[in-house]
């Protein structure tokens, strides 16, 4: 990209180091432990906006640290196939985002109060976890994503964390129902981890930067994404069939037609390029499969309360 082509102001730097299409990869999951939460006849709005708040601000915060430190390290070069990046573009200095990156973090902290307050000490633990690895992905002694670890990360914070926890702070209670639940949207999160991984094999390992997708090949980055979407689309049949749910929680799967265009893209050929909007699609098709997983869920509540 050239630098023609750049975003030009400083809004717009921002708007890059924020990742807008990132976002609703922290909203479907919330959604779902709201619909959880509702499933078991309780919802309180304070606390469900919290709860969106402080997933977006985390989102944001892991964005703009990851900006950073993937420019530090070089994993963010001038071959890189993905869209443009802040530092890496020289649309924003290191400084500019750390601090972008501590504000987010305060920000969180101030709205996680209210859940905390709500929750009790459980929810200070938890947030603090969150925090840490929003940071940690690229940052600190520790980068997990550059160890392997970032598809378990991912899929522990998108989903047990933000499924099980939002309807915890709804409910008052741990339930398998929020357990289950939670394996949908922490799968569809991670695959979209897995593709820009798989896109990026080259440039990651140049960078050192080493990942599943480095560390054990192409083919096997493909079958990761084919598993967790399959696991993902057999979750709502599986909890009918267990009696943990009702039939309305099968809602999700009208978005497999989305779905599978993507799978079928991820495993052919080509430049790593065409990747760009099976990234976009699987974020757009796994929002999706969440908004409709948590309107059956909270359907299946609304039919049942007398």
């Amino acid at each position: 990209m050239t630098v023609a082509t750049l975003p030009q102001g400083r809004a717009a730097a921002w708007l890059v180091a924020v990742r807008p299409r990132t976002l609703p990869a922290a909203v479907g999951p919330v959604l779902v432990g709201l619909g959880v939460g509702i499933a078991q006849r309780a919802f309180d709005p304070l606390i469900a906006l919290a709860c969106l708040a402080v997933a977006l601000l985390l989102q944001v915060a892991a964005n703009m640290s990851n900006d950073l430190f993937d420019h530090r390290s070089g994993a963010d070069a001038a071959d890189r196939l993905g869209p443009p990046r802040a530092a890496a573009s020289g649309l924003l200095s290191e400084r500019d985002l750390a601090a972008g990156t501590g504000v987010c973090l305060v920000a969180a902290a101030l709205v996680g109060l209210v859940l905390v307050a709500a929750g009790g000490p459980v929810l200070l633990v938890l947030g603090a976890l969150c925090m840490v690895l929003a940071v940690a992905y690229t940052g600190g002694p520790f980068p997990y994503g550059y160890r392997g670890l970032g598809e378990v990360a991912v899929f522990l914070t998108f989903g047990v964390l933000a499924v099980a926890g939002t309807a915890y702070l709804q409910t008052g209670s741990w339930s398998v129902l929020g357990l289950g639940a939670s394996i949908l949207p922490g799968c569809l999160v991670t695959a979209i981890l897995v593709v820009n991984n798989l896109r990026d094999i080259g440039p990651d390992t140049r960078a050192h930067k080493v990942t599943l997708a480095v560390r054990f090949g192409a083919r096997f980055a493909r079958l990761e994404y084919l598993v967790l979407v399959v696991v993902a689309c057999l979750v709502p049949p599986l909890l009918v069939v267990s009696g943990v749910a009702h039939v309305l929680v099968l809602l999700p799967l009208a978005s497999i037609p989305l779905m599978l265009p993507l799978v079928r893209e991820v495993f052919a050929d080509g430049d790593p390029r065409r990747l760009n909007p099976v990234l976009a699609g699987t974020a757009r098709s796994g929002l999706v499969a969440c908004v409709l997983f948590a309107v059956g869920l909270g359907l299946d509540g609304v039919v049942r309360w007398p």
